[in-house]
């Protein structure tokens, strides 16, 4: 680890419309960062020409940068984890690859790393000038109300540590869990920057599938809430059965009833059988992220590794 380096990184997929103005930003990033700046772009799987447009625009650059390539898609969670695993510097910040966050976020966060005041400096959304802003605040709503409170109202999308925080993220062997969580379970000192998102400049990678997926790995990694959602409504259901059967004993003794309703035994039995479905789902996502992780397989894959040193002759 060089004490006086920072590592930046970077994940693509699907970026290839922006990848010089990326590498344009990163350049001017560099050159505003005290101690000299490592970038490394993760490139996930990425089905366009990313990884190609990326070596082209960083050939003949005064650059100091990894290209490193995943076998297939791992999701973005992974390719910080990968480049948070190969990087060099004491400071590490990521950045995204569509350029919505404004790059002087990142020096602000090296900045404040710096001071050694905190260990993990995480960017808070003031606004955001996107689709979807209501229904993704409800998302980021449900997700501090349920999973992680300290996670601000608008979510985190980038963030920086030192590398004693990295050297634990990564040493946490979990896979289908959320890494911004993780960075909020590990405590240290911590501190948001305020900031105003820039428009997308294209349609957002950010689709219902990846929330959907987002939110049960954090759910099923970070709480047992439906484990006791589904214990409360399995004693609701108990004593409203303890109910229901003590009002037909009476009925049935006093005479009100001289055939067994077919309706009600239906009713009764349609509503636990979906409940024991429902309680098998939720407890088998736990235990199948159990076994995940108990397989010890990767979280990623790095296919390939091409560096990039500043001046084109190694340092």
């Amino acid at each position: 680890m060089n004490p006086l380096l920072n590592s930046l990184i970077v994940p693509v997929y699907g970026n290839s419309r922006s990848i010089r103005p990326l590498v344009e930003t990163v350049e001017g990033i560099e050159q505003q960062v005290k101690g000299g700046l490592e970038t490394i772009f993760v490139v996930d799987g990425s089905p366009d020409d990313s990884r190609e447009r990326l070596l082209a625009a960083l050939a003949g650059r005064q650059i100091k940068a990894q290209v490193v390539e995943h076998s297939r898609n791992f999701g973005s969670f992974a390719a910080i984890r990968t480049g948070m695993s190969r990087a060099r510097g004491r400071y590490i910040a990521v950045m995204a690859a569509d350029l919505q966050e404004p790059p002087e976020l990142v020096v602000e966060f090296l900045r404040r790393l710096a001071s050694g005041e905190v260990d993990v400096v995480a960017g808070e959304r003031r606004s955001r000038d996107d689709r979807g802003d209501s229904a993704s605040s409800l998302y980021w709503n449900l997700y501090r109300r349920f999973i992680m409170g300290e996670i601000p109202s608008g979510g985190v999308d980038v963030f920086a540590c030192n590398v004693a925080v990295r050297d634990v993220i990564c040493s946490l062997e979990s896979v289908h869990t959320s890494l911004v969580a993780q960075l909020f379970w590990v405590g240290f000192r911590r501190e948001m920057v305020p900031y105003d998102r820039r428009p997308s400049p294209g349609p957002s990678g950010w689709t219902f599938r990846r929330k959907l997926r987002y939110l049960s790995d954090s759910v099923f990694a970070f709480t047992d809430v439906p484990v006791r959602a589904l214990w409360l409504i399995g004693l609701l259901g108990l004593v409203l059965g303890s109910v229901f059967a003590a009002a037909v004993l009476i009925a049935r003794i006093s005479g009100a009833i001289s055939v067994p309703g077919y309706t009600a035994t239906i009713l009764v039995i349609v509503f636990f059988g979906s409940l024991n479905m429902v309680g098998l789902g939720i407890i088998g996502s736990y235990v199948w992220r159990a076994y995940e992780t108990v397989k010890g397989r990767p979280g990623s894959i790095v296919r390939d590794v091409i560096e990039f040193p500043r001046g084109g002759h190694d340092e």
